[in-house]
């Protein structure tokens, strides 16, 4: 029965922040009241704020799927033996190969609107630092080990934020009207040169 309640809720999430979304995108996120996406999603304010702290949190609840994506694809590649940096090396060129709106390389025109009502909102650009802190922090828990965990931490955190400029950059050429099949070979590139860079830097604990 928890797993029942868990997919529940889980889906609960996702109805309050697609409904949240939508009016987002229509209207600015700051022309829209918590009050008209408690109506959107047919609930009241304090069930949107038992699932939502915060007003940002409605359009970042799409981040929080990612937030220990990297710690788990961390773990996930240590029973494959690979490092940490080749496992996710290999899931960020699967993540372009998708086109997954994480890395950046998406020209769906959902996920771009959605990208400009981010980038173009300033409260929504700083609570994404909470989530990316929290991403850091799984990551560090991941790769820490018992002797350096200061090392983990500052690992971690080279690996966030290349992953965060990877992602930008393919953003910013799909915004400026490339198609994302014409940036892939540049992304991947791009991809390639900045993992070598972490593995020179970090060395082979890595």
């Amino acid at each position: 029965m928890s797993g029942l309640r868990e997919r529940k809720k889980q889906r609960t999430y996702r109805v309050i922040s697609d409904a949240a979304i939508a009016l987002f995108l229509e209207k600015g996120f700051d022309q829209v009241s918590v009050a008209e996406v408690a109506a959107a999603a047919e609930i009241s304010k304090p069930t949107l704020f038992r699932y939502f702290p915060a007003k940002e949190d409605l359009a970042l609840h799409r981040f929080a799927d990612h937030e220990d994506e990297a710690a788990r694809v961390v773990t996930a590649g240590r029973v494959e033996g690979l490092s940490p940096l080749d496992a996710l090396h290999r899931h960020f060129l699967a993540g372009l190969d998708r086109r997954e709106p994480v890395t950046g390389l998406s020209d769906d025109a959902d996920v771009l609107a959605f990208h400009r009502l981010l980038y173009g909102t300033p409260s929504l650009v700083a609570r994404l630092h909470a989530y990316v802190r929290r991403s850091e922090q799984a990551l560090a828990a991941a790769l820490d080990g018992p002797d350096d965990p200061i090392a983990a931490r500052l690992a971690a955190g080279q690996i966030v934020a290349v992953q965060r400029i990877l992602a930008e950059e393919n953003w910013r050429r799909i915004e400026a009207g490339e198609r994302a099949d014409d940036v892939l070979p540049g992304a991947v590139a791009a991809a390639d040169l900045a993992f070598g860079q972490l593995r020179a830097g970090l060395g082979a604990k890595f």
